[in-house]
C-alpha cells in the first residue's frame, strides 16, 4: 500500500508551511499539492474549507487543523515527535503554539493588508501561486479582488487605526524576545523543535521573509530570526536526542519573556473572546497593553482556550503545579486558573 502522504495548501499560508516543516522533519514520505489545482480538485473535501488539509494513507477522507494533526502524526509515528513527553512542558509548548497560531496571525494579517507596498505585493503573488498560466489581465483582476476583499476584513482580526501600533508594537518586542532566547539554543524548548517552534515558524514565513514592510523590519531588528526562519523550513537532515526538550524546570526562565509577552497580548483577546460568545455579544471588547481592542468573535478561538484549559485539567497535580510555577507572574495565570 502506498504510504504517502498528501498535504494540500497554499505556499502564503503559514499554516500549510508549519506542516510542510512538522513533516520534513518528522522525515514523513509526503506529496504536496497545491490549492485551486486539479490535483486539489481531485482529493476528497475537508468538512471546513480550510488548508491545510492531509489525506492519510488509505484513507478516502481529508483532516485539518494543524494542532490536532500534528498530535496525530505523533500518535502514528513514534520517531522524532514533535510535542514533549514531559506533560508539563508539553502544556506550555500548547500554549506557545496557540498564540503563535491565534494572535501572531494578526501582525501578519495586518501588515499584509494595512499597508499599500504590501497590499499590492500579495495582490501580484498570491492569485498566482494556484494558476501561473491564466493572462495578465485575468491575474491582475483576481488580484485586485482578492485584495479589497482582505482589506475589507481587516477590522475582523482587530486591525484598524487604534490597534494598529499596538500590534506592530507586539511584533517588535516578540523579534526582541526571540532573538534573545535563540541566542545559545536551537529551539524554544532546547535542542529539538516543538510545536510553539514550527507554529511561530508558520507566521514568520510571511512577516520575515515575504511582506516588504515586516521583512526589512524583521532583517534590520533581527536578522538572526529571519536566519532562523529559513532554515526551520527542512529540519531533515538534523541530528536530535530523545532527551533533546529541556526539563520546564529549566526552561521557565529563559521562556519567561515570551509567556509574559503571551500574557500581555494573547490572553486577554482569547479570554474577552471566549466571554463575548458566552454570553451572545456581537463584538470582543477588552483592553489591551492599555488600549480599547475591538475585533468580531471567533468561535475556533474559544474552542482553542477550552482545548488547553482541559488539557490543564486532565494533568496530574504535580504538573499542574509545575505549569502554574512557571506561568506566575507572567499574566498567563487565568487560562487556567479562571
Amino acid at each position: 500500500m502506498n504510504q504517502t502522504l498528501t498535504i494540500a495548501g497554499m505556499p502564503g499560508s503559514p499554516y500549510t508551511r508549519k506542516m510542510l516543516a512538522v513533516l520534513r522533519y518528522r522525515r514523513i514520505p509526503h506529496r504536496t499539492v497545491t490549492q485551486y489545482t486539479a490535483e486539489d480538485e481531485a482529493l476528497p473535501r475537508p468538512k471546513v474549507p480550510v488548508i491545510p488539509y492531509l489525506v492519510f494513507p488509505g484513507e478516502d477522507h481529508a483532516r485539518f487543523d494543524s494542532t490536532p494533526l500534528i498530535s496525530e502524526l505523533d500518535a502514528r509515528h513514534t520517531e522524532r515527535k514533535v510535542r514533549p513527553n514531559d506533560p508539563a512542558l508539553a502544556f506550555i509548548d500548547a500554549l506557545i503554539e496557540d498564540y503563535a497560531d491565534e494572535w501572531l496571525t494578526k501582525p501578519m494579517f495586518h501588515y499584509r493588508w494595512a499597508y499599500q507596498a504590501d497590499a499590492e505585493q500579495a495582490a501580484a503573488v498570491l492569485p498566482r501561486w494556484s494558476n501561473t498560466t491564466l493572462s495578465e489581465t485575468e491575474l491582475q483582476a483576481r488580484g485586485e479582488l482578492f485584495a479589497q476583499r482582505q482589506i475589507d476584513r481587516l477590522w475582523v482580526v482587530g486591525s484598524n487605526q487604534t490597534t494598529g501600533p499596538l500590534i506592530e508594537d507586539s511584533y517588535h518586542r516578540l523579534l526582541d524576545i526571540l532573538d534573545k532566547t535563540l541566542t545559545g539554543q536551537r529551539f524554544l524548548l532546547g535542542s529539538r523543535p516543538g510545536a510553539g517552534d514550527f507554529a511561530l515558524f508558520g507566521q514568520l514565513t510571511q512577516l520575515a521573509l515575504f511582506d516588504p514592510t515586516p521583512q526589512k523590519l524583521t532583517m534590520h531588528n533581527a536578522p538572526r530570526i529571519v536566519a532562523w526562519t529559513q532554515w526551520i523550513d527542512d529540519l531533515s537532515g538534523i541530528t536530535v536526542a530523545d532527551d533533546g526538550f529541556l526539563a520546564l524546570a529549566d526552561a521557565q526562565d529563559r521562556l519567561r519573556p515570551l509567556l509574559s509577552e503571551i500574557g500581555r497580548v494573547y490572553v486577554p483577546v482569547m479570554l474577552a473572546n471566549a466571554k463575548a460568545l458566552i454570553e451572545g455579544h456581537e463584538q470582543v471588547v477588552c483592553r489591551v497593553d492599555g488600549e480599547e481592542w475591538v475585533q468580531k468573535p471567533f468561535p475556533y478561538q474559544a474552542k482553542c482556550i477550552k482545548t488547553l484549559r482541559n488539557q490543564f485539567v486532565a494533568l496530574p497535580e504535580i504538573h499542574q503545579r509545575q505549569v502554574l510555577d512557571c506561568l506566575n507572574g507572567t499574566g498567563c495565570e487565568p487560562l487556567v486558573t479562571g
